[in-house]
Order: structure tokens, then sequence, then C-alpha cells
């Protein structure tokens, strides 16, 4: 064990308490419960027409959806290190419970602060798990490596930038990305990719030894994608459509990640000598494809595009794991610990374009009243399809740059002196391997003993 082992405890130990004694006291004197009825700023995700008919009982139901896909669906995504199951999956239940809190203050004061009070709803807690959702992304390039103290540090600082970013993209610019393909997922991605940059020098030398490989079978990532199947589709439609509606969201989304699933079927044989993927490989591609769909679900994609690009994006997983991956890690550095790039940035991308691509295409005569959900400023006559399309463009650099440059302002702050590798991957990795060595020398004796009997 390292000797610096039981001040970084204490470290973790105090910043926890410390962050949480801040929102308590932040909690204490600003938020409050909404009243029945009560006037309050519209969601970053969901359109003041949906919100004022969302059907009864909806947006509990939604709200339900959303958190089991947020800690179940992601959590056992992030749960895949052969070397660090248990510590990843504790790390993420500490980041989401923090992120949580912390989206529900910051997030309240860009949409529902009034009269000095934040005013808590449904949707509000729905939001600040959408908002969770993009930190457990960050948090999968620095799994294995980056410790607590660092997380907790990092989701500290990407919770006010994330909450910035959609508010001038859903609120500014106007875009339509309610599944959140740019606002979680581009966003996210990018986050963690440049802060895993920035911090690569505090752990040279030991980024080759933990990359995964992505060929070990692992039963929690076979209940992660049953998870993600389940879910998913819920989660994406909680933040764009009311319960009265038909679920174009859902549906599609569906559709997309079945292509998907055959698409890893098709690349990994190709790819690797061992033949059909790994559950891990499968979860992937399952979710590239509900990634594709946040931005274009609800726009008029008829089946068959949903089918193309959920196949297309169920391609980019194994082939970023098998050819970009090294890239990033031996040429720039860049430790991808999940394999997020392949994951979600770039079918966050796609679905970018692709929404790109059916706004620019959107009609009234084609949407009839459904255009509301999907281009409320078209639908209102304020803008053309055109313009439509061209700030959906926009949109793009807009969250790389809030992504790159604070991922990168995040780790630089999370390199000070003090804050690096209080828990040592050469521990945890050592006394996994003890653990193991100990199990299988436990397993022999207990089959020589059967054998001599």
């Amino acid at each position: 064990m390292s000797p610096h082992a039981p001040s970084s405890r204490l470290k973790v130990s105090g910043m926890c308490f410390l962050l949480q004694m801040l929102i308590i006291i932040l909690f204490a004197v600003f938020v409050r419960y909404s009243p029945n009825g009560s006037p309050g700023l519209c969601s970053a995700r969901l359109n003041c027409s949906s919100r004022r008919n969302p059907g009864p009982g909806s947006s509990h139901l939604r709200s339900w959806n959303v958190h089991l896909q947020t800690l179940m669906g992601f959590g056992f995504l992030m749960v895949f290190l052969g070397r660090y199951r248990m510590e990843s999956a504790a790390t993420c239940l500490l980041v989401t419970a923090f992120a949580i809190q912390w989206a529900l203050l910051i997030q309240g004061f860009f949409y529902s602060f009034q009269n000095g009070k934040i005013y808590m709803e449904t949707q509000s807690m729905v939001s600040a798990v959408f908002c969770a959702g993009a930190v457990l992304v960050s948090t999968g390039a620095l799994l294995g490596w980056g410790n607590p103290l660092q997380l907790l540090l990092m989701s500290l600082l990407e919770v006010p930038l994330f909450s910035a970013n959609e508010y001038v993209l859903l609120h500014l610019i106007g875009v339509s990305d309610g599944g959140g393909s740019l606002t979680v997922h581009t966003f996210g991605a990018y986050f963690g990719l440049a802060l895993s940059w920035i911090l690569r020098q505090d752990h040279a030398g030991k980024r080759e030894q933990q990359q995964d490989t992505g060929h070990s079978p692992d039963v929690l990532a076979a209940a992660g994608t049953v998870c993600l199947w389940i879910f998913w589709p819920g989660f994406v439609s909680a933040a764009m459509v009311p319960a009265s509606v038909e679920p174009w969201t859902e549906l599609n989304t569906y559709v997309a990640m079945a292509a998907s699933t055959l698409a890893t079927f098709v690349m990994s044989p190709l790819l690797h000598k061992d033949g059909t993927p790994c559950m891990c490989q499968v979860q992937d591609a399952t979710v590239a494809g509900a990634v594709v769909m946040g931005t274009a679900g609800e726009m008029l994609l008829a089946p068959f595009g949903a089918l193309v690009a959920g196949f297309l994006a169920g391609l980019i997983p194994p082939l970023s794991s098998r050819f970009f991956a090294p890239t990033l890690l031996h040429k720039l550095s860049i430790q991808d610990a999940r394999c997020i790039h392949g994951v979600h940035s770039v079918p966050g991308i796609l679905g970018t374009l692709l929404g790109v691509l059916l706004a620019a295409l959107a009609t009234a005569d084609a949407y009839g009243d459904r255009l509301q959900l999907a281009f409320p400023h078209i639908a209102d006559g304020s803008r053309t399809a055109t313009y439509q399309a061209l700030c959906q463009l926009c949109a793009l650099p807009v969250t790389l740059l809030f992504a790159v440059l604070g991922g990168s302002v995040t780790g630089a702050i999370l390199k000070i002196k003090g804050l690096g590798s209080p828990l040592a991957t050469s521990c945890l990795e050592n006394k996994t391997l003890q653990e193991g060595s100990r199990e299988q020398q436990a397993s022999g004796e207990e089959l020589s003993g059967s054998t001599s009997v």
C-alpha cells in the first residue's frame, strides 16, 4: 500500500464532506419545491407547449426511466475494466450522486430562478440526470487511473460548463437536441478526452498497460446492455415529447439500436480473430445506435433512415477501438479508457449532422402538428428551415469549444500538486492480481482434493 494512502483517503473523505455541506447550505437558501401550476421557466429540453399538457403521471414515469437508465445503463457501461470492476462501480455512483445535486443547483439558476429562489420539479431532476450522464461519459476517459478526488473536482467544474453550453445551444441558438447527441455525448466525450490529454504526464508509462482490450467476458456488460434496451428509448423521449403523443423518438431509437447491434456482428469478426464479439463490444454498439438518435429521434426520419443511421453508428466503435484508440494513445498520449471517442463522440457528431440534414428538409406539410415538437422556431414562423439547419450546424463547433477548452482548463487545475493519483493504480492492480491468484490457488486445491478422493 502506498505510504500516502491514509492521507489520500482523508482528502477524499474531507472533500465529500465539504461539498455535501456546501450543497445542503445552498439548497436550504435557494431551493424550494415548485407549487402546482406555478409559472416557471421552460426546461432546456422540453418546450413549453408540450409541458403544459404532459399527460397524467407521465412526468414521474419518464423520470423513473431516466434514473434507471443513468444508474444501471450508464453505470454498468462504465463497469468494464477487468482489474477495476468494483472500484469503477463505486466511482460511477460517487460521480452520479454528486453531479445530480450540483446540477439541480446550477441548472436551477439558469432555468427556474425566480424571486430569489430555485423552484424544483420533476423535469428539473430529469435535466439534472442528463447532466450527470454527460459527466459519466467524461468519467469513461479516466476510469482505472483517475482517482475519486480528481473525479469529484472534475464534476464540480464540468456541471457549470455543461449547463452553460446547454443554455447557449438550446435557448440562445435554439437548437433541437432533446436526446443529447450534441449536448450530452459529444460534449461529455471531448471534455473527458481533453482532460485526459492534459493529465497524460501524470501517468506516463502506465497508459498502455491500462488500455482495455474489450475482449474479456463480463456479466455486468450483459446486464448493462439489457438495461440500455429497456430504458434508453424512454430516457431520450422523456425530454422531447409528452406522453399523449406518438413516441417517434422511442421507435427510432429502438430501430437504430437493433441495426447497430447487427453492425458490430458484421465488423468485429473482420477485425478480430476470435470471431463472435464479446458483450462489451455489443454494448458499445448499442450505445452508439442510441446516441446517433439523440438529435434526430423526434425529427421526420423514416424507419429505413433510422436503420441506416443505426447501422453506420454500430460500425464506429469496433473501427475506433481497433484503429483510432491506439493512435490516440501512442501519437497523442490521450488515455481513452472506455473508448468514449468511438462510442459517444463520433456517433454524437453523426447524429448532429443528421439533425442538420433533417432540419434543412423540414416543412409544415410533412410534419403537420408535430413540427412544434421538433422545430418550434420553424413552426411559429420565426425561422426558415435553412436558417434552422445552419443553427444546428453552428452548435457543433460551439460545443467542441466549450468541451475542449473546459476539459483543458479542468485538467490543468487537477494537475495541482496534491490532487494527482491519491489511489495509485499500481496498488489497485497488484491487490486485484493477488486476490485473483489466491482464488485460482484455492480453486486448484479444491480440484486436486476432489481428484484424489
